[in-house]
């Protein structure tokens, strides 16, 4: 498919209830966003991916539930210092959805109704290390934290993870999303507390 070293799992450690540097636990989900919270239906919303060439794959909400889904069980992490552990969605993996996407790009561009954007490099989004989640502790994902569907790049912190998301724009160059050209960090990996622009 493309030019990518399959061989990085991130820095997680053996532990998996271990706090990344400077965070702290808690056991209710934080409501963070940068506006209002888009109001999208499920017979409205849909996600596509646009390669480097510039060809299109497109899923209505019918489409994404017809392909094969999974069940991950993730801790999360958000840059606002705050972790959660063990939060169960589901949803499909990025590995499904970009298949038969044929493309040599490095880097994603992922954006949001409402406009919010987010820059994470391919390789984040493949191995079993993201997916577009649908349902949240059984039920159908609140709008509040991104519904009706979200991508979900639980390794990063939470800002990667974009809420209400609608489009995937494969790259061969890098350009900043939202938070990162209001200096936040390029990467956002918590175990190396990449929070802002220099940590």
């Amino acid at each position: 498919m493309s030019i990518i070293s399959r061989g990085f799992h991130g820095r997680r450690p053996l532990d998996s209830r271990k706090l990344p540097p400077g965070q702290y636990e808690t056991t209710s989900f934080p409501v963070l966003s940068a506006g209002p919270t888009p109001r999208v239906s499920q017979r409205e919303w849909e996600l596509s991916v646009t390669t480097e060439t510039g060809q299109r794959h497109a899923w209505d909400w019918a489409g994404l539930m017809a392909l094969p889904s999974e069940s991950p069980t993730v801790d999360l992490h958000c840059v606002t210092k705050w972790s959660k552990f063990d939060t169960h969605w589901r949803g499909v993996s990025l590995d499904v959805l970009l298949a038969n996407v044929e493309t040599a790009a490095e880097h994603a561009l992922v954006s949001s109704y409402g406009g919010y954007t987010t820059n994470i490099p391919l390789a984040d989004l493949l191995d079993g290390k993201a997916w577009i989640v649908h349902s949240y502790d059984g039920d159908d994902l609140a709008p509040e934290h991104g519904g009706p569907a979200r991508l979900l790049v639980p390794h990063l912190y939470l800002w990667k993870s974009a809420k209400w998301v609608r489009g995937i724009e494969l790259r061969e160059n890098d350009v900043p999303g939202f938070w990162e050209g209001a200096g936040y960090h390029n990467c956002g990996d918590p175990w190396r507390e990449q929070r802002y622009r220099g940590d």
